[in-house]
């Protein structure tokens, strides 16, 4: 039988390996998908440290039932909507922030430069035309590769809704982006 102190060093242990596995894998799309809802990397930064301090002094509560990144997600989408009730002012995306969250190819020529970061600014103008809720979703999708049901779980919204938030704010980028390609 192993004595409450070893029990206890080899669920910290366990709590310090698993911390540093998110970091790896969900660091940087935590902290993209604040980015890209603060639109200043010191912010997003903080951010994504108390994301990770959160997370750690909950770990006790934590229960291996879902996907980890949701978990992640859900921490960081209401520090910064937390953040944002504040501060009294909507989040947005600019499009120098925009090209830091998504970089160009290491081995892209200089044309494909310019049109990769034309297409980010685009990009990033039409993401800002949508509405809060529709960006929110469409940005937890697709940079927080979460399902639909974690994106409800996460803005607390019914599944219904995220869905269709998020063919709502796909279509109005679909004619944004056309009308800008004319």
């Amino acid at each position: 039988m192993t004595s409450p102190n070893r029990q206890n060093l080899d669920r910290q242990s366990h709590d310090q390996q698993r911390f540093a596995e998110w970091g790896d894998e969900h660091g940087r799309a935590v902290w993209g998908y604040l980015l890209a809802m603060v639109r200043r990397t010191d912010v997003a930064d903080d951010l994504t440290q108390e994301v990770f301090c959160k997370a750690w002094q909950a770990r006790h509560r934590y229960r291996e039932e879902g996907v980890a990144r949701a978990y992640l997600m859900r921490i960081a989408d209401r520090l910064v909507f937390d953040r944002s009730r504040k501060a009294h002012r909507e989040v947005t995306l600019d499009a120098e922030n925009w090209e830091q969250i998504e970089p160009t190819s290491a081995t892209a020529g200089p044309r494909q430069s310019a049109e990769s970061v034309e297409a980010s600014r685009q990009l990033s103008e039409s993401l800002e035309q949508l509405s809060p809720a529709q960006r929110r979703v469409v940005l937890l999708r697709y940079y927080g590769r979460l399902s639909f049901a974690e994106i409800a779980a996460t803005v607390d919204c019914p599944l219904n809704t995220a869905l269709s938030h998020c063919r709502r704010g796909l279509e109005a980028l679909r004619e944004i982006l056309v009308e800008k390609v004319q």
